[in-house]
């Protein structure tokens, strides 16, 4: 269960931040009423509110990610956005190698690098994802979000997954289907992180199977394999 009851007078870093969800996501958090929101991003970013601090943050730049825990004070939120998205058939083995880098070892190190300060707050860590997910065992990371849930709840951190569907971003511009906002998406994630749902459906799309995901197979079973970890690993 998420300590967060409110994002008003706390911290939040989104990675990703300078256009579609993650932009949509400064600003909603700032609506909120965060006290400050790092503002993550490869290219520089300019805002006009004072509450918004950029930070140049390149997810897979180790010497990126040390300087912006540097540069942040404390922190309460972190909304891993930041992600790739690379069509192919499978074929090409570097497209992969790109999104495991992103997508994977580019999360895992930037929570990695922030769980220091999460822990002090009993933060809260938020993956931007797909609307694809597994029921994982925590020790074996086929799903990050899943065993970071399992091995950060003895620090009092949790981790909540944001399963998107269709959004209107630059990302998903060459798919013709219908697509939800980025600023209902972002409304919908922090409405999500406020209730304390460790699973967030925040479009039209993605809510069709949110209640067959809540009571079907996989939730039993991902809590069953968390109880596979043991105190000393958690804790690790």
């Amino acid at each position: 269960m998420s300590n967060i009851r409110t994002i008003a007078n706390r911290s939040v870093l989104v990675t990703g931040a300078n256009r579609g969800i993650g932009r949509a996501l400064v600003d909603e958090a700032l609506r909120r009423g965060a006290t400050r929101v790092y503002a993550g991003t490869r290219r520089p970013l300019v805002y006009a509110d004072e509450r918004v601090t950029p930070l140049a943050l390149e997810i897979t730049d180790p010497e990126q990610i040390h300087a912006a825990v540097e540069d942040v004070e404390s922190l309460d939120i972190l909304i891993n956005n930041a992600g790739l998205a690379v069509y192919d058939d499978l074929s090409d083995r570097a497209v992969l190698e790109q999104h495991l880098a992103v997508n994977l070892f580019g999360t895992w190190g930037v929570t990695r690098a922030f769980l220091p300060s999460l822990t002090r707050s009993g933060g809260a860590v938020v993956n931007v994802l797909s609307v694809a997910s597994f029921a994982a065992v925590p020790v074996i990371p086929l799903s990050l979000s899943q065993s970071l849930r399992a091995l950060l709840a003895g620090d009092g951190v949790s981790v909540h997954a944001v399963l998107t569907g269709p959004t209107d971003t630059e990302m998903s511009r060459d798919l013709h289907v219908p697509k939800a906002s980025p600023q209902a998406v972002a409304r919908a994630i922090l409405d999500g992180v406020e209730r304390g749902e460790e699973d967030i459906f925040p479009d039209p799309m993605s809510e069709t199977i949110a209640e067959d995901w809540r009571s079907g197979a996989a939730k039993p079973l991902e809590r069953q394999n968390a109880a596979l970890v043991e105190p000393d690993l958690a804790g690790s």
